[in-house]
């Protein structure tokens, strides 16, 4: 198992959080898509590190086309020598729709064509072979000399598929390098829906479940003091509050009988009501999405949860959460060594 970490999406802050993350031993930072576009960070975080491999988890691609998202990868690929991970989202219809006011329909059809778009741009690029894609939502079939990147020495990026259905699973299965499992998702989730998705996939296309790189974000409910643990535990317990009033995470809560409490929360969502949501979020619930309890414990408690699961996991430490993350790192570093 690989032990990652989310890296500051602030562009003052990125840099000194990518030279942290390698000097403290991390294997890759993450930086996702939420209140900054993710790739100006990313190029900060690739130019203070030598070896920390990073990526986006995720892009939300349906929000840009294929040849816009390329370019950007081609010069990240080059610009780290090739540390540089692609991850891709479908996110949401609103948001994808009302948010970014672009086009939604068929979202599995549609990412399988949006990755063989990319990777066919990319191989025009490296062989100067014509371009010539030609899809049901997406064509590619102009590249001058004027608009063709240099070679920049390094392979295409990796690209890894964010999943929550069974159907996104089993694509990353057949052509993703990589599969980013939510944030808002269990132990039970990715052991009954998402994995055997993902093996359903590769048994399509003759691939090895080493052809593909399970990451796992974890949300941790620990604390150095009570009050500590309290303000760590509250902020959690609102943020599965928020996702499990999500129809499209509808399934992970129906999947633990859990399936009125989000139609609860859906219902509040609508009103504003966050902080009844979070009181909603009881200790059964929080278990079943965190790995919650005193620090010499959550190293343990992660190997026992997501050995079998994951081969990379991603902390997210906030800023005066006052968790020594360092001794975690080192425990679970010892346990993953174990024969």
């Amino acid at each position: 198992m690989l032990i990652d970490v989310r890296l500051s999406h602030v562009l003052a802050e990125t840099a000194a959080s990518a030279s942290d993350a390698e000097r403290d031993g991390y294997d890759a930072g993450w930086i996702g898509e939420t209140s900054h576009d993710p790739f100006p960070p990313m190029a900060l975080a690739a130019e203070h590190t030598e070896h920390l491999r990073i990526g986006i988890s995720a892009v939300v691609a349906f929000a840009r086309n294929p040849m816009s998202t390329a370019y950007l990868a081609h010069d990240l690929a080059g610009f780290s020598a090739g540390r540089f991970v692609l991850g891709l989202s479908a996110q949401v219809r609103a948001h994808v729709t009302q948010r970014f006011s672009m086009p939604y329909s068929q979202p599995v059809e549609r990412m399988r064509e949006y990755v063989a778009a990319m990777r066919e741009i990319w191989d025009c690029w490296r062989t100067g072979r014509k371009l010539d894609f030609r899809g049901d939502f997406y064509r590619h079939t102009l590249m001058t000399p004027l608009f063709e990147p240099a070679d920049t020495g390094s392979p295409p990026p990796a690209v890894y598929l964010a999943a929550v259905g069974p159907r996104m699973a089993e694509l990353a299965g057949e052509t993703g390098d990589g599969l980013l499992a939510h944030l808002f998702t269990t132990p039970r989730y990715a052991r009954e829906v998402t994995l055997p998705a993902l093996h359903r996939g590769l048994a399509r296309t003759g691939r090895q479940r080493r052809d593909v790189e399970v990451v796992v974000p974890l949300f941790v409910v620990t604390g150095a003091t009570e009050s500590g643990y309290a303000a760590v535990r509250d902020r959690i317990r609102r943020r599965i509050g928020f996702y499990a009033a999500t129809p499209a995470y509808a399934p992970v809560m129906q999947l633990h009988g859990w399936l009125d409490l989000h139609w609860q929360l859906y219902d509040l969502s609508l009103s504003g009501d966050w902080d009844e949501m979070a009181e909603l979020i009881d200790d059964q619930v929080l278990d079943g999405f965190a790995v919650v309890g005193e620090p010499h414990t959550i190293a343990r408690q992660i190997w026992a949860r997501y050995r079998d699961l994951a081969d990379r996991v991603v902390f997210s430490p906030e800023p005066g959460d006052g968790i020594a993350w360092d001794a975690i790192l080192r425990d679970l570093r010892g346990l993953a060594a174990q024969p």
